[in-house]
């Protein structure tokens, strides 16, 4: 059973459009996501629609559906999903590519659009995931949000809410509106292992454009549904802006999300004022949350008004000392801060545009507020990264440590630092997009370095997303219509390493393989802006500029 939820903006009624938004993993994942929540709350909002909610079932709701061959149903009015007008799913990670074959066998609905008939529901798609690459999970849909969902959804809905004469000339109006992509009128063609075209069919744009909200302040982004089955349980989340001005050279949300756009203060003070008088703790949620303009001001300003708040991380170069002491007044007891490169020449190969007597320095004024638990995020795996490479990693963290300690010695109280080691993923749409993941093996090695040089280190916890997870999403992220069938495959034999072997693709060349910049990317049909842009920033980098 679900814990109970606030007020929902769920209606009910009759001769409305009915869509369930389906989110692709476990409730408590899903009512942590604001994009869901925000695209839950505009479908019910819009007239004469009414929106559900469904989720992949925990295991043993999962074991009991699959021993009983029961159907998947919705939250709200508890019906199958194949008896909605339009299943809508919403994808943040591409490691939730993985569930679709899964929900809709549950849901009775075969996997691929083409073979479903037309009398069932439509299926759209959008999400981050989404808008990086949908090639992986194209065929399955109808429907795919190229871009943020505020601009997208209210013509959409009224186009479907308006009808056609047919499917096929619903989709094709549908391809006619701005952001919206559909696999269907697209025909990829393949030459050995290489993608070489994606011919559009009559109808459909050669190209489908991004599209972004250009008022971020028209409709806020927070906490719709507040419940007690998640990870921020008990906090009102809300959005500050939308991208980051920064572009790290590695990192999608630098890119997919341009132009960078920050709310009102006004506004944003208002929805934080909210939650504090719900006596819920505020979470600010932005990709660079220390960028945000009077961010110290407001963080004093919501432990003036008696509330706590958090945040994800800061950046190295923009601490503000008003907002450390407000956390510390918040009862927050460990930041955290993103190196990403071990070394000053990885650093300045992924644009992070800090240098180390800054790192240092972050520290030490973190330190000074009595902060002794410090988060660290460091990438391993970067393109031309060696062994000083990581030596220098080692050195830096050991240097921090020292702080950590003395600090901690002088308050007769313990320190420690987490150190959180990732592997590096290239991602559509950053300048790295054309440079090939380092080999499992290879990670594996050098995470075994900084295990022997770290993890027996006091105060200092290590820890490390599994290089064969990464591999796979790496797959994921780049990886073409080929992929579905690995996908559908995958859900029915229960194993991963199997399906490949039966389906015979050779991952390898989608995940290790570096790209020449004149190859066709799968993605390269989504005109996301300037893509002059990452391919000079892409010659920059290996230029050390």
């Amino acid at each position: 059973m679900l814990a109970a939820e606030s007020e929902s903006p769920h209606k009910s009624g009759g001769g409305r459009l009915s869509c369930c938004l389906v989110y692709p993993n476990r409730y408590h994942s899903a009512m942590s996501n604001l994009g869901f929540q925000a695209v839950y709350a505009m479908m019910n909002a819009h007239p004469g629609v009414v929106c559900d909610r469904a989720f992949l079932p925990d295991r043993e709701e999962l074991d009991e559906l699959e021993r009983t061959r029961g159907t998947l149903l919705s939250l709200e009015t508890q019906r199958p999903l194949s008896s909605f007008d339009l299943i809508a799913f919403s994808v943040s990670f591409e490691s939730d590519y993985l569930n679709l074959p899964a929900i809709f066998r549950l849901s009775g609905l075969e996997s691929f659009a083409g073979s479903r008939s037309p009398l069932q529901p439509l299926v759209l798609a959008g999400g981050a995931a989404l808008f990086l690459n949908p090639e992986p999970v194209a065929p399955f849909l109808d429907l795919v949000c190229i871009g943020e969902a505020e601009p997208i959804l209210t013509p959409l809905l009224e186009l479907l809410k308006e009808g056609a004469e047919s499917r096929q000339e619903l989709l094709l109006k549908a391809a006619a509106l701005p952001g919206l992509y559909v696999p269907s009128l697209y025909e990829p063609r393949y030459e050995g292992d290489r993608l070489v075209a994606m011919n559009p069919r009559p109808g459909a744009p050669p190209r489908v454009a991004r599209v972004w909200d250009p008022d971020v302040d028209a409709r806020p982004s927070v906490t719709e549904i507040h419940t007690d089955a998640t990870e921020f349980s008990g906090m009102h989340l809300v959005e500050l802006s939308r991208g980051c001005p920064r572009a790290c050279r590695f990192c999608a949300a630098g890119f997919i999300y341009l132009p960078y756009r920050g709310r009102s203060l006004d506004l944003v003070r208002r929805e934080v004022m909210k939650g504090v008088e719900q006596g819920r703790k505020v979470g600010l949620v932005a990709a660079a949350v220390s960028d945000y303009p009077g961010i110290g001001d407001l963080c004093g300003e919501i432990v003036a008004a008696g509330g706590k708040f958090s945040v994800s991380s800061f950046r190295i170069d923009h601490l503000d000392g008003g907002m450390i002491e407000a956390l510390k007044a918040s009862g927050q007891k460990t930041v955290a801060l993103a190196p990403e490169g071990g070394s000053q020449r990885l650093r300045d190969l992924v644009r992070k545009g800090i240098d180390e007597e800054q790192i240092l320095a972050a520290c030490d004024m973190l330190i000074s507020h009595d902060i002794l638990n410090l988060k660290l995020y460091f990438i391993i795996g970067l393109p031309t990264e060696t062994q000083e490479d990581l030596e220098e990693l080692v050195a830096l963290v050991s240097r921090i440590r020292e702080r950590v300690l003395a600090a901690a010695r002088a308050n007769k109280r313990l320190g420690e630092i987490q150190l959180s080691v990732n592997p590096f993923i290239p991602k559509p749409f950053t300048p790295f997009q054309w440079c090939g993941m380092e080999p499992v093996k290879s990670l594996e090695k050098k995470w075994k370095f900084l295990q022997k040089a770290l993890g027996r280190v006091s105060n200092v916890k290590l820890q490390m997303e599994s290089p064969r997870e990464a591999y796979r999403q790496a797959l994921l992220s780049r990886g073409d219509r080929r992929l579905a069938r690995l996908l559908v495959t995958a859900d029915r034999v229960g194993s991963w390493k199997e399906a490949v072997r039966e389906e015979g693709l050779d991952t390898d060349l989608f995940v290790n393989r570096d790209i020449p910049l004149d190859e066709l990317l799968p993605w390269d049909f989504i005109d996301g802006g300037d893509a002059g842009r990452l391919e000079r920033e892409y010659r920059r980098a290996f230029r050390g500029e």
